[in-house]
């Protein structure tokens, strides 16, 4: 209870976010650590000045948290943080991933494979029909859905995975003790208690203001293994995601529309820029992804790792571990020189379950 606590006040200190709480944990050991050192010994840290400094020695974070933990015991909030075991694996490498998650439901955080739908608050009944079509699809292949919980696309692809009974998990920009908008509650209680889950990263009273939203949409790039467009114009929050998955070396799929139809707008420049590759059905993109069907995904995961040498293994564990890993890091996990790595990762590569991405970094084939 008493590391919960320091854990949470992290989450509380002004001027801090992402970024600074982690590096603040980097060079302590440990968040108690943060709250214990001196002033100088704080004014070290990058991205740590003066004022700053003052807010951790400040007694106010951790009087926030001692009400925070009361309100997540009484509302079954789980605290997830990134030093832990159930931390979504996905966020887990990304510099700017959240140091600690606020989640109420009962969805796995770490799915075997998940699909990001994103798209515009304002949809065509074909938008709709085609997010709802995407969705029955993606049952066949075992999938998570996430999304944020909006008007519009969001909301039509958390209520088609509860309709086909798939999990799914609502990313939102505000703390958990409300639902926005409040005209999706309905569907946020049903998520919860039907296998999927609300997940935050803003304490209990944090409001929905606007400058959260992009935010919030890089833990909905950050956690899924392939992200959809379905209609969106040329700016809003589902571009703004569209670049952040790709940033983050996902696979990005659009769903082409009609020339001069400005509800497609985006959707077609992600295609025509080579943002994101056309998507006509869920066989597009289960090809791109090389997933086989949940009942025969088992049957071809054994035969994939058969062959596989001591060294091979060491590899696929760590990048299962990981995800994503360059190959500096890799050489200095495996103590391997780096001619001996460069030729094991080609083999992997040639056996199909290894994927090498720009900036000599590799993930697993899914």
């Amino acid at each position: 209870m008493e590391d919960l606590l320091y854990r949470v006040a992290l989450t509380f200190i002004p001027k801090v976010g992402a970024v600074t709480a982690r590096n603040l944990m980097s060079y302590c050991g440990s968040a108690r650590a943060v709250f214990e050192a001196r002033q100088r010994e704080l004014l070290k840290i990058p991205g740590v000045g003066a004022q700053v400094a003052d807010n951790i020695r400040s007694k106010t974070a951790l009087q926030a948290a001692e009400q925070e933990i009361r309100f997540m015991q009484q509302q079954g909030i789980q605290p997830v943080f990134y030093l832990d075991d159930d931390y979504p694996r996905r966020l887990k490498h990304l510099p700017d991933s959240p140091p600690l998650l606020y989640y109420r439901g009962q969805a796995c955080l770490n799915p075997e494979r998940c699909v990001a739908i994103v798209g515009t608050r304002k949809p065509t009944p074909l938008g709709v029909r085609h997010c709802e079509e995407l969705v029955e699809g993606l049952k066949a292949y075992g999938v998570t859905v996430i999304s944020g919980l909006a008007f519009g696309i969001d909301v039509a692809a958390h209520r088609a995975a509860l309709q086909h009974e798939l999990s799914t998990i609502g990313v939102v920009a505000h703390g958990l003790s409300r639902i926005y908008p409040p005209q999706h509650r309905s569907v946020a209680y049903r998520m919860v208690q039907e296998n999927g889950g609300i997940l935050s990263e803003y304490p209990s009273d944090t409001r929905p203001d606007r400058e959260r939203f992009p935010m919030r949409n890089r833990i909905i790039a950050g956690l899924c293994d392939a992200l959809v467009v379905v209609e969106t114009r040329r700016r809003g929050g589902s571009m703004i995601s569209a670049k952040m998955a790709n940033d983050y070396h996902k696979d990005v799929f659009a769903v082409p529309g009609r020339l001069n139809d400005r509800q497609s707008e985006g959707c077609n420049l992600l295609i025509k820029s080579h943002q994101a590759a056309l998507m006509e059905s869920v066989e597009d993109l289960a090809y791109v992804m090389r997933w086989d069907k949940a009942d025969q995904a088992s049957g071809v995961q054994t035969r994939l790792f058969v062959d596989l040498s001591e060294a091979e293994e060491r590899i696929v564990a760590l990048l299962r571990d990981q995800e994503l890993l360059s190959i500096d890091h890799l050489t200095q996990l495996t103590q391997r020189t780096n001619s001996e790595l460069v030729r094991l990762l080609l083999e992997l590569e040639f056996k199909g379950v290894v994927q090498s991405l720009p900036g000599k970094q590799y993930m697993l084939v899914r």
